[in-house]
Order: structure tokens, then sequence, then C-alpha cells
């Protein structure tokens, strides 16, 4: 199952390096865009979720290491919750393949 990590700038300018056990958070993320809190927040739940059930398919248990990167992202938006902001995702490392089928 592929890993990856993607790279966010939180409202405070701070980034943070994260991890996901599947490439779904393609499906809920997209490099150089910014999100409001609360959606990136539910996009990153969303997807961690489904990459750790991808794992629990897999390996018969949930990822753990999805479910702390969940817990990590919590806690550095909690400062944000009340003054809310925008996450932007700065890179996701490894890169879709282009499907346009450019070269």
């Amino acid at each position: 199952m592929p890993e990856m990590t993607f790279r966010v700038r939180w409202p405070d300018g701070s980034q943070t390096d994260c991890y996901s056990p599947s490439l779904v958070m393609h499906d809920h993320l997209s490099a150089g865009s910014s999100y409001p809190l609360p959606e990136f927040l539910r996009r990153t739940h969303t997807a961690l979720g489904i990459a750790s059930d991808r794992v629990r398919a897999k390996y018969g248990r949930p990822c753990a290491m999805a479910a702390a990167q969940l817990r990590e992202i919590d806690l550095r938006a909690a400062p944000f919750a009340s003054v809310g902001g925008e996450v932007e995702v700065l890179s996701m490392q490894p890169e879709l393949p282009d499907s346009s089928g450019a070269i």
C-alpha cells in the first residue's frame, strides 16, 4: 500500500509535515489549495479514515499511524478554532501521475 506525506501551512504561517498510509489524500486535498480550517479538518478526517479502513481491510486492524496523525492535526488546529483562518496544502508526495496525457 503506497504511503504519502503532505505539507500544510497553518493560519499562523507555521508548517507541518503529515502522513497518510494511502494516496487517498489526493482525492480530498490538492497541493496549492487553501481550505477554511473546518473544511480542512473534515477533509483530513474523511481521507485518513478511509486510509485507515484500507489498512484494516488488508492487515486486519486500523492504522495506528493514521489515528496518531489525526490527533496531531486536531491538536495543531485547536488554537485556531476560535479565530478560523485557512490551511494551505503546500505539497503532496508522491504526486499523482498526470492523467491528462501531457508529456
